[in-house]
């Protein structure tokens, strides 16, 4: 036999040896972290994050009245809020806020210093119910002006309302207002005046008492309770767009067909010692919580009788 051909066998395998060691080596499995080895630092926390933050630290104020943090309860401020999409820097303008002022305790210090808040309240001749709430009102911002300070008043007159210049307002809030001006007959322009009031895409948020399915609101309407399609319609028919609604503040439990309407379950209590266990079991009234929206791109209009809507 040739010897080279009995040496060709041998070539081949060395050949392939060194091709072997010349490959480059693997790259080894990445190892599994420990169990206890600290988590990688997170990303620094987004507006809405710091906004939750500040959220908390004001509901736990200790300037909020023990009645009124009872209530977080059934009102559920800081889902309620984070659900209109309040946010650091917004003009928010809250109408009728009450001479308890129960969303002023929250909202002025949460926008003090980043925002603007304003309380819209009727002007004091519109009634002497009125005049007392407001004297109340005012002399509650005065008690902690390290909270208050930066409240702005906006008085309107309710026969005309206007709330402050046209498109100036990121965020008109409203609770459990609407079926009083359904009662005496102003609710159309009082909603006319918050689209007026908004920047086109600004938030209208209305939470009020929700009455039963299908109830009529002329039966209804001096109950407190309102049908949920009306206040809708309201809003609508005034030019908001309806984006969200939430079950945040229901509450099954309210069987909506007392005495004294709304007011027969807390806080009022309208019957007093009458039943009162079993309407302090039930809490507080079932609530409509709807989040509307200024159109971008709307113009602000001023809608007359009969006119056809833009």
């Amino acid at each position: 036999m040739n010897k080279f051909a009995c040496l060709l066998p041998l070539v081949v395998a060395l050949a392939a040896c060194g091709a072997e060691q010349s490959a480059a080596p693997a790259a080894p499995a990445p190892k599994a972290a420990p169990a206890d080895q600290p988590a990688q630092p997170t990303p620094p926390q987004s507006a809405s994050d710091l906004s939750a933050a500040k959220l908390d630290q004001v509901l736990a104020g200790d300037w909020r009245s023990p009645e009124n943090k009872a209530r977080d309860q059934y009102r559920h401020p800081k889902q309620t809020l984070e659900f209109f999409g309040i946010k650091s820097g917004d003009a928010v303008i809250e109408i009728t806020p009450g001479g308890g002022g129960w969303y002023t305790e929250v909202l002025a210090p949460l926008l003090k210093g980043g925002g603007r808040y304003y309380a819209a309240i009727a002007q004091d001749s519109a009634s002497d119910y009125t005049r007392k709430n407001n004297e109340k009102y005012r002399a509650k911002l005065q008690e902690k002006p390290a909270q208050y300070g930066e409240v702005k008043l906006l008085e309107f007159d309710p026969k005309a309302p206007v709330f402050g210049a046209p498109g100036s307002a990121d965020v008109v809030l409203t609770f459990r207002n609407v079926h009083n001006w359904t009662e005496d007959g102003s609710v159309a322009p009082m909603f006319k005046a918050f689209f007026e009031a908004l920047k086109p895409g600004g938030t209208l948020g209305v939470v009020d008492h929700r009455a039963a399915a299908g109830a009529d609101l002329e039966k209804i309407k001096d109950s407190g309770y309102l049908p949920q399609d009306y206040v809708i319609k309201l809003a609508t028919d005034a030019g908001f767009k309806l984006v969200d609604q939430s079950e945040i503040n229901a509450n099954p439990k309210d069987t909506k067909d007392y005495e004294k309407g709304v007011w027969t379950l807390p806080p009022t209590l309208a019957l007093k010692e009458q039943d009162r266990d079993k309407y302090l079991a039930i809490g507080e009234s079932d609530r409509m919580t709807l989040k509307f929206v200024k159109p971008q791109g709307d113009r602000i209009f001023q809608q007359e009788e009969g006119a056809a809507k833009p």
